[in-house]
């Protein structure tokens, strides 16, 4: 395990730093998992939403995996290429496109998961369920804290407001 401190420049922010570093490490290990797939970091979530309901506009699914409108399209159009998905005007819209998987795209779906099941593996192997149970917790309350950023005041800490009385 590296305990590596954060930069100087990070002082103020250990926890934030802490993040930055384990979602590096987490992406890096996922994109080196899917580059054997013959997949980018990205398009796995597409698929997967695609698994869940095929047929998907391109705005639903960029609604559904939270990345911005050139990264879906990029990925969309490479996974055409590749194979994986079609698209198709959507009827009732035509300026809409329906992505459709394809045999080949949805023979994805074991290995995805695989994908997924060892990457989870990885990540908990020195966790128990207690403590795996309260990372969860614990980053999604930081992710909606990060979401709810500007929406409400940020909670101060007793050192913040010891010298405030």
């Amino acid at each position: 395990m590296t305990n590596t401190p954060p930069p100087h420049a990070a002082r103020a922010g250990h926890l934030s730093f802490a993040i930055f570093a384990l979602a590096r490490a987490h992406r890096a290990a996922a994109a080196a998992m899917l580059r054997a797939l013959g997949l980018h970091p990205g398009q796995e979530l597409l698929l997967m939403q695609l698994f869940e309901r095929d047929g998907q506009t391109q705005s639903e699914l960029l609604d559904s995996v939270g990345l911005d409108h050139s990264t879906v399209s990029k990925s969309l159009r490479r996974m055409q290429e590749a194979g994986l998905v079609t698209r198709r005007p959507n009827e009732d819209d035509r300026r809409a496109l329906n992505v459709w998987l394809t045999d080949r795209g949805q023979a994805m779906r074991e290995p995805i998961e695989a994908m997924w099941a060892r990457l989870e593996e990885i990540s908990t192997r020195d966790l128990d369920d207690q403590a795996i149970s309260s990372f969860i917790v614990t980053a999604r309350t930081i992710e909606q804290s990060v979401n709810d950023r500007g929406r409400k005041e940020p909670h101060r800490t007793s050192r913040e407001t010891q010298g405030t009385t």
